[in-house]
Formats: C-alpha cells, structure tokens, sequence
C-alpha cells in the first residue's frame, strides 16, 4: 500500500502537509510520566475546523497515531483564519492539530477514496465530520467502511444529528449555541445574548466524541467488532444545559441571563474591585458566614434575610449591593491575600497574559512548547489530564 501511495502522491491524489510529534512540555518527564495507553491505535481523521480536530488531538495525547486527511491544496479551514498567524500558519489551526501526520487526498476522485478505504482497514478508528448522507454517497459511509474493516470504530460528528429535520444543516458552532440555547441563558442579565468566548458547543462535542471513542475502542477489543457512534453539537450542547434543563422540563421555569451570576446561588459572582474583579462563591451558609467575615459584614450572618441560601436568592439584590460596595473598596491583590487559606472558592477574572503567568497554570504543566516543522518551536495549551 505504501508505494501504490507514493506514486499517487506524485500524481497530485494523495500529498502531505507535513507533520511534526516531538513534543517538549517544559518540565522533566520519566517513564511513567509518558504514559501513552492508545500506543499502536491508529485514527483516520478526515474532521475539520474544531469538534472533531479537539477530539482526535485528544487521542493523539493519550498516543494514537492521528493521521489527518486534508483537502489537496486547501487543508483544513481553519489553515485560513487568523490574523493571528506564525508565518502562514494559522494558531487557530495549530491550537487544535498537535500530535497528527497531515496527507491530502481528493476524496471525490475514486482513486482517493480508494486511499482512504485502504487506510480504514489498517485503522481502529474513523473519524469524519461531514453533513450526513456526503461520505455515503462518495462509498465512504459507515456501510461502505464497515464492508473492509468490520472492527472499525466509525464516529461521524455533525450538526443536528443523522436524520431529522435539521440533519442536513452545516453545523456551525455560533448557530448550535443558539438553537440549543447556550446563547439565550449567556450574556448580561437585561442585555442581550451573548456568544461564549470560546466555542464552548463544539469542545464539547469534541469532548463527548472523545469519550464515545474510547468506549467504543473498548467494545471492540472485548468483540472484536467496532460500531457507529452518532455525535453532534446540537444534542451535545442541550446534554450540558444541565440544571437549567431541568428547571424547566421539571419545573417549568423559563430560563434567563444572569451575567456572572448563578440563578440558584447566592453569592456566586464576579464583583467589581478597585482594580478589576473577584469571582466568589457561597455554596453553603457556612461559606457565607466566612466571606462575611473576611468582608468584616458579620451583621449579615445573623440577619434574618440572609440566613439560608433559599433566601439570599430571594433577596439577591439588597445582598449583592451590599457585598458590591464592599468589594470596590481594595484593589484585587488585597482581597485574594484575606480568602486565602479561608476555604471560599474564589479568584481574579484574568486575562491570557495573566493566565500564563499564573504559578498552578505554570505548575500544572499547561504551556507546552513543541517543534512544528516550518514554523519552528510553538507554545499551545498542553494536555490537561496528566497520566502517570
């Protein structure tokens, strides 16, 4: 297969991106620390933009080989978008392509598909983010693939799902975060909606395809037979509406924007200080008497109108005016010295450079530095979930 692949590389059906896994995570690591328990498991990764990519980066973390199908002299979309970029490269891309070997292949030529067929059957995994219906159609659905490798784990991510109404929508993570609405219960609470910073709908997606695969991997090595694992960003998102989900389907109770805050807790915010701006929280009363304290407002433990959660949530304005204009009289430094040590959940709203700067992001090992091979060494956030 390999020298039937390099002579279509040299016909234009199959060419490479290049690639680059020698990764330098800025600390030491021994043997332990580089534990890989998806070595030897190979990933057909024909997603682009960012569900799919974020989940095969994923695997390719825990040390699946991740080979990435790109379109012939396009790439994935996100190759385009920037500013910002090291030199053509966009970060975007890099943020999300780590510890993957790029080719390119025209899958709607039949020698292409034909490549990626026999590729399929020497993988464990397929994973693909087209509209539904568009692979089938060119023979590389999950009928076709599971025909030549029937131990494959085929995971399609899409928009709204395979059937449906809505199945044949492009599936765009702003538009997921609308219908699904992420967007409705995310902004100020008398303004309007508000998108999400980052693209909350498709990591998440990424994250459910992630775990999706993994049991599927576990499946197939107790049966020997893979599966098809169905994910899309619409289920995904409305999945973590959570307990905003809940309050309505169980206790029709329309949800709303609450800007930093929580509709349930009370105090659970961003306060404004001298300088910039707490988060704190109060999960129990306990929790509130100590921020009481700390505050130096011990009149408010006792006071009738504050004395559970149920009712600071009934009396959240007359409470966070309160706690607000205390809060604005030091400068954010001076409150973080007084919570700390208090057991409180609370900290700084930061910025990128002050998250980089932080010591438990440094500690926890979150800048990983790596060698791309046209752009030099690059920083990205590293993995998050350290095995040892």
């Amino acid at each position: 297969m390999l020298t039937r692949a390099a002579a279509l590389w040299r016909t234009g059906l199959l060419s490479g991106w290049g690639g680059g896994r020698g990764l330098w995570t800025g600390r030491p690591q021994s043997d332990t620390d580089n534990a890989k328990p998806l070595e030897g498991v190979k990933i057909l990764d024909l997603t682009r933009v960012l569900a799919g990519p974020f989940a095969t980066m994923n695997l390719g973390d825990l040390g699946a080989e991740v080979i990435k199908v790109e379109r012939p002299g396009v790439g994935d979309d996100t190759r385009t978008w920037g500013p910002p970029f090291v030199d053509t490269e966009s970060t975007y891309f890099l943020s999300v392509n780590r510890n993957k070997k790029s080719i390119a292949v025209n899958i709607k030529d039949p020698q292409g598909v034909k490549i990626i067929k026999e590729l399929a059957a020497v993988c464990d995994v397929f994973v693909e983010n087209y509209v539904p219906g568009k692979l089938s159609a060119m023979g590389l659905g999950y009928e076709d693939v599971d025909k030549i490798a029937p131990h494959i784990v085929y995971c399609s991510i899409t928009g709204y799902g395979q059937t449906g109404p809505m199945s044949q929508r492009a599936g765009y993570d702003s538009v997921a975060s609308a219908i699904s609405g992420l967007m409705y219960i995310t902004g100020p609470e008398d303004g309007d909606p508000v998108r999400p910073g980052v693209a909350m709908t498709d990591l998440a997606t990424g994250l459910y395809a992630f775990g999706a695969i993994m049991a599927g991997l576990i499946q197939r090595y107790r049966t020997g037979r893979g599966l098809f694992i169905d994910c899309n960003l619409l289920s995904s998102q409305v999945a973590c509406l959570t307990q905003i989900a809940a309050n309505y389907l169980i206790g029709q109770k329309e949800a709303k924007r609450w800007g930093t805050a929580h509709g349930s807790i009370v105090p659970y915010q961003a306060f404004k200080t001298k300088d910039g701006y707490l988060v704190v929280g109060a999960g129990n009363n306990q929790q509130f008497a100590t921020i009481c304290k700390i505050l130096n407002l011990p009149e408010l433990i006792d006071d009738s109108k504050y004395k559970t959660n149920h009712l600071r949530v009934q009396n959240r304005k007359e409470l966070i005016k309160i706690l607000s204009a205390r809060f604005i009289e030091e400068v954010t430094k001076k409150w973080l010295c007084l919570f700390e040590g208090s057991g409180i959940p609370y900290g700084p709203i930061n910025s990128m450079k002050e998250i980089f700067e932080e010591p438990q992001v440094l500690h926890n090992g979150l800048i990983m530095e790596m060698k791309h091979p046209t752009v030099g060494k690059i920083s990205v956030p590293g993995p998050t979930v350290p095995l040892q």
